[in-house]
Order: C-alpha cells, then sequence, then structure tokens
C-alpha cells in the first residue's frame, strides 16, 4: 500500500557505490555480476517517449504490483524476482535504502528474449484500428462484428520487436517470431503468456478489474525460460474497471491510457521532446494507478 505522506518524486537514481548498467524507459538497472537491482523510479513513458515529469509514487505502485503478479504466477512459470525486501540486498545496497525502498528488485540476470510478448483479450488501442481496416489484429484474423473494447472468443498473442529507448516497438507476425528465436521457443514462449493472461485476468476480474490486455518479456537462465521485468502492471497493460465496462466505446482505465488520450487531445506528433504535462494530468495519472494497487492487494 502507498503511505499517505507526499515524498519527492524520483526520475533517477545515482547510487555512486553502484554499478550502473543502463536505464530503460522506467527502470535504473544495476550490475551484480550474476544478477541486477531493478529500481523502478517514477518516469513515465507514452508512445515510446519519457516524459519530463515524473509521476508521484508511481515506482513503488509498479513494483509492489509486479510483486503481486509475480507471486501469483509462479505455479506457471519461473520468474527472475530473488527479492524485494532492501533488507535482503547486498550491504553496498545500505545507504540507499530509503530511495530503493518499495521501489526495486533483487533478479536473476538472464539473456533477454528480443521480442516482447503481447496477449491481447479485448479489442482496443491499435488492434481497434486495425480490425476496422483488415478485421485483424497483427495479422490475426477475428470475427466481424466486434466493436471497440470488445471481449475477443479467445486471448491472442501478438509479439513485438523490443526496440531502444526512443524508438517504437513494431508488431511482428508469429512466423516472424521463429524466425528471430526458433519454433519451439516461440510456441512455448506463445503458451505460456496465454496462460499467465487468463490467469492474472481472472483473479483481476474478482478484484473489480478488467486486464483487456498485457506485455510480458521473458529471458534465459542458462537453459530455462523465466519471466523477466515487470509483469501485469499499469505500464504493461490496459486495466478497466469493470463496473464501467461496456462494449462499443473507449473504456475508464486504471493505467497510461488516461496520459495516451490527454497527449493525443492535444496533437503531439509522438516523438521527443515530450510537451509539458499539466499538474491535474499529473495528478489524475498518480490516482489511477494507486487505485489499481489498491484494488488488486486489498
Amino acid at each position: 500500500m502507498i503511505s499517505n505522506i507526499m515524498e519527492p518524486v524520483i526520475t533517477q537514481t545515482n547510487f555512486p557505490a553502484l554499478k550502473l548498467k543502463n536505464r530503460g524507459k522506467v527502470r535504473d538497472i544495476y550490475d551484480f555480476g550474476e544478477a541486477l537491482l531493478i529500481v523502478a523510479t517514477d518516469r513515465l513513458s507514452a508512445f515510446d517517449v519519457v516524459m519530463n515529469e515524473g509521476i508521484p509514487y508511481k515506482g513503488k505502485v509498479l513494483t509492489q504490483i509486479s510483486d503481486f503478479w509475480f507471486e501469483q504466477t509462479k505455479d506457471i512459470i519461473s520468474n527472475h524476482l530473488i527479492s524485494s525486501i532492501v533488507y535482503d540486498f547486498p550491504s553496498v545496497c545500505k545507504p540507499y535504502w530509503d530511495s530503493l525502498g518499495d521501489r526495486s528488485m533483487f533478479v536473476k540476470k538472464t539473456k533477454p528474449l528480443p521480442v516482447e510478448c503481447i496477449v491481447r483479450g479485448y479489442l482496443s488501442g491499435s488492434g481497434w484500428n486495425e480490425y476496422q481496416k483488415r478485421k485483424s489484429v497483427c495479422g490475426v484474423q477475428l470475427p466481424d462484428g466486434l466493436v471497440e473494447s470488445s471481449k475477443l472468443p479467445e486471448p491472442i498473442f501478438t509479439p513485438t520487436t523490443k526496440e531502444e529507448v526512443g524508438k517504437h516497438d513494431e508488431n511482428i507476425s508469429f512466423d516472424q517470431m521463429i524466425n528471430i528465436i526458433g519454433k519451439e521457443l516461440a510456441e512455448k514462449v506463445r503458451d505460456i503468456s496465454l496462460k499467465v493472461y487468463r490467469h492474472g485476468a481472472e483473479i483481476a476480474e474478482k478484484k473489480g478489474i478488467i486486464i483487456a490486455d498485457t506485455k510480458m518479456e521473458f529471458g534465459m537462465l542458462e537453459q530455462e525460460l523465466i519471466l523477466i521485468d515487470e509483469l501485469l502492471t499499469p505500464d504493461s497493460s490496459r486495466f478497466w474497471p469493470s463496473e464501467n465496462y461496456e462494449e462499443g466505446r473507449p473504456q475508464k482505465s486504471y493505467d497510461k491510457q488516461f496520459l495516451r488520450d490527454y497527449l493525443l487531445s492535444i496533437n503531439w506528433n509522438q516523438k521527443p521532446p515530450a510537451p509539458e504535462l499539466p499538474p491535474d494530468i499529473i495528478e489524475n495519472t498518480r490516482k489511477k494507478y494507486e487505485e489499481a494497487l489498491n484494488r488488486l492487494v486489498e
């Protein structure tokens, strides 16, 4: 749960005693040899561009939600989490406990797969745009008669490339994914992604949340496939309040779709530099992330 005491927004970490590996769109990653320290900052990206302003507590929300889901899905597939409790981290981290608390994970280092694994259970976003033109999503043919936000007959797997910060991930077909990582591994990743999504969606539905779609990432630890990065968070998923759900229109959300809608309304070109975010957009985004956490873990 999130404290009521307002804390400073953390958009970048600097820990001189630790070895910085890289900074992602949201996370700062520190290298510990066979392990990594992943710190979720309060940065927010939209359309693959990092905003200038941070969202208060966002990193803590993402970490606690991922922590929740890694526990819920560990019987389906192993994950990279060693601990999210700062007292378990190497002693060199101790001077930074205040900054690391509730927003960091000490994890196993893997070789990440060069694809991102998208599962869609509902018709929204770019999927809805494509369906209107071709009756398909990422090349997967769908039945006629669906409308915006329709629940799909079955969840579908639609992978993308994994691009560097500032570049857009590109949709690819399953056959293209096979060409990148091989048939056996591609089929395994697809099947596990669908299983994790279905399990997560069932749990979330009981909490009043529809998980419309989500992105997962996997890595290889020697010969073992494991889940990495984040899992079923408002950054990587569309979360809709089930009590407001209605086909045929966009949905209210607990995720960054609220921010995307604002950015579309101002006709931003979706390229750097990011526009300045008004205080009310920042505050309402914070509230949506926190509501997602509170519903899931209550």
